[in-house]
């Protein structure tokens, strides 16, 4: 079997996505599956990306992945390009919003790739968004769940 990759997407990529991508990681390594995934995140906005250095993960979700015992990598936020739809398998989006905005910057989804992460729990919906709430608890939860109803799938 080939590589799998899988690219979380989120507004501005410092919390959803990039917290979606070192739990996945972490998980896959401790499923002994890392080494048959490619794991990226980006985001729809170009919001935290300043002269082409995008911004580091938004404290208080890194925080959040300590507390939880999730390593956080050296990660800069990045834009989706459309070039990316051929690179990745598929896009896991963090809201509806996300959804119809990494759509719009993919030209599309004629093979069906793009879909909402919460779409692997039963009771799908989106991940909470704690930009707002301040909740990062609640967002880790959400992604985490996700995050195992993709491995399972998958593997």
């Amino acid at each position: 079997m080939k590589n799998f990759s899988v690219m979380f997407v989120c507004h501005g990529n410092i919390c959803r996505s990039p917290m979606a991508e070192y739990i996945l990681k972490d998980m896959a390594r401790k499923r002994g599956v890392f080494e048959r995934l490619i794991i990226a995140s980006s985001a729809t906005s170009t919001e935290e990306i300043w002269e082409d250095i995008g911004n580091p993960v938004y404290p208080p979700a890194r925080a959040e992945l300590v507390r939880r015992g999730v390593p956080c990598g050296s990660h800069r936020a990045v834009q989706l390009k459309r070039s990316d739809y051929e690179k990745y398998d598929l896009f896991l989006c963090m809201d509806s919003a996300n959804l119809r905005n990494a759509a719009r910057i993919l030209g599309g989804d004629p093979e069906g790739k793009c879909r909402k992460l919460m779409s692997y729990v039963p009771r799908g919906g989106d991940v909470a968004d704690p930009w707002y709430s301040g909740r990062f608890d609640v967002a880790f939860d959400d992604i985490f769940a996700g995050c195992e109803g993709l491995l399972d799938t998958l593997f």
